[in-house]
């Protein structure tokens, strides 16, 4: 038993006396100082010896269980905990810097997204870097409700979602004329879990399902995982190719077509009014749904045409949230859709996940409802639109082509003139990020394209490996 641990504990340090407990007593035994097994100081003892209260030994004690390096034994006090427990806190090694990915694949590229580095050096990925975002708006949402009776925020939420959060969201949608009461709209997981529950609902192993082709890589391999075959569809710059679509449609007979008529990933070209009517024309002719991801919608100074608009949520169905110009962990997306098909997709949801994160729900509701949301969109759309000239002037001058220039949106879709896979590897290896073009099709050839995010391009080291590369 170890009644007494000589510990040096300051007032003055400015760092609190529960945390200097932790870190000293954890230090200790990563030294090997305090063996597997020993026995702690009574909390009386330790309060006693180092002249602090109760309460700080306890909050103390309670960090160091809860990091794996002490336990709690009923009516016999706290003790070491076996080293081969506490070494489980150690993360797994990464990969040597240096090391060529074995293959690059859409697996490879979601795995390098959420490697620690900095965001300024990854010019392939999805989102805007955090500094672009309203941190603080989020913030003072999480502290109202902290001072809100707790109870209602340790419990599951609605099936359908937070009710204030709906009824919010039957607004925004008004404002792009899409009428949806709250009854017609299910929230979810982002929208990665709204396209899956989508799926699940409408398609059979076996069907096919259209996409866009470049589009959103991560669909492809969660429809393959779900055995159903997925079909690229050109996209042109006002919308898909519709002699292609009819052509797909009549051979492979749909259950969906999936698209983004804003702000497409990765070209950020939106769909015409004349595309949009096509569309339409062509789901109905063929009996096939339209599921219209519109997840970067808020990134548009508006006027785009919206198939769900033209259809008002007939056989369209349209997806939304928050992931890219709020708080990508906040996870909350929704699905609008007709009233039957929306009590459907809620029971769905419910067997995958009981319900959503009421949490969440409650922090975007209170950024979409106090107002600030408009003209922190207003402050992204004028710092896209400040950056984006120079961006291009830079790419064009090293011998990059960009398809059509976008006048909104994060991404430039562009052909390199090299195989975008190579480059992404040559990039890895230097710590940055790229998203080689092959991705962003259902057949993963390689491509001379790649996607680039304006956002993340102010960093001079991301424009001398291009000139090192492509010079």
């Amino acid at each position: 038993m170890t009644n007494t641990l000589p510990l040096h504990l300051s007032r003055e340090s400015g760092e609190a006396l529960a945390d200097q407990i932790v870190r000293s007593v954890a230090a200790r035994i990563e030294e090997r100082l305090l063996r597997p097994g020993a026995r702690m100081p009574s909390i009386r003892q330790f309060a006693s010896a180092h002249g602090v209260s109760a309460f700080t030994v306890v909050a103390g004690y309670d960090r160091l269980v809860a990091q794996g390096y002490l336990e709690s034994r009923r009516g016999a006090g706290f003790f070491v905990r076996e080293r081969v427990l506490a070494e489980r806190r150690t993360p797994a090694p990464a990969p040597a810097r240096g090391a060529a990915p074995p293959t690059l694949d859409v697996a490879w590229l979601i795995r390098s997204m959420f490697r620690q580095a900095p965001l300024h050096l990854s010019p392939g990925a999805g989102v805007l870097p955090a500094d672009w975002l309203d941190g603080p708006a989020v913030g003072n949402a999480l502290k109202a409700l902290s001072r809100q009776n707790s109870s209602g925020l340790l419990n599951y939420g609605a099936p359908q979602g937070f009710l204030p959060l709906r009824q919010q969201l039957q607004l925004k949608l008004a404002e792009n004329e899409i009428e949806a009461a709250p009854e017609q709209i299910v929230t979810t997981l982002g929208v990665t879990q709204a396209l899956d529950l989508v799926a699940r609902e409408f398609c059979q192993p076996g069907d096919t399902v259209l996409v866009d082709d470049p589009a959103w890589f991560l669909m492809f391999g969660s429809f393959a995982a779900m055995g159903l075959k997925v079909v690229g569809v050109r996209r042109l710059a006002d919308g898909p190719d519709v002699a292609q679509l009819a052509q797909l449609a009549e051979l492979h007979k749909p259950c969906l077509y999936v698209l983004n008529s804003v702000l497409h990933n990765p070209s950020s070209t939106s769909l015409s009014a004349a595309k949009a009517f096509q569309v339409l024309r062509l789901a109905e002719q063929h009996g096939f749904t339209v599921v219209e991801d519109d997840i970067y919608s808020d990134l548009h100074p508006g006027g785009a045409t919206r198939l769900a608009a033209l259809d008002q949520l007939q056989r369209v169905i349209y997806l939304g949230g928050f992931s890219k110009s709020m708080a990508a962990n906040l996870r909350v997306g929704f699905i609008a859709t007709s009233p039957e098909r929306a009590l459907r997709l809620a029971d769905r949801k419910m067997l995958a996940t009981l319900t959503t994160s009421d949490l969440g729900e409650r922090v975007v509701y209170k950024v979409l409802s106090e107002g600030h949301y408009r003209k922190h969109l207003d402050r992204i759309r004028s710092r896209l639109d400040a950056v984006r000239p120079r961006a291009l002037r830079q790419m064009e001058a090293l011998g990059m082509r960009p398809g059509p220039v976008p006048s909104a949106g994060m991404f430039v879709w562009l052909d390199t003139g090299c195989d975008t896979n190579v480059l992404a590897a040559k990039a890895m290896q230097e710590d940055l990020l790229l998203a080689p073009g092959s991705l962003f099709s259902p057949n993963q050839l390689p491509s001379t394209w790649m996607r680039l995010n304006i956002a993340t391009l102010q960093d001079d080291s991301v424009w001398s490996f291009f000139e090192r590369h492509l010079r």
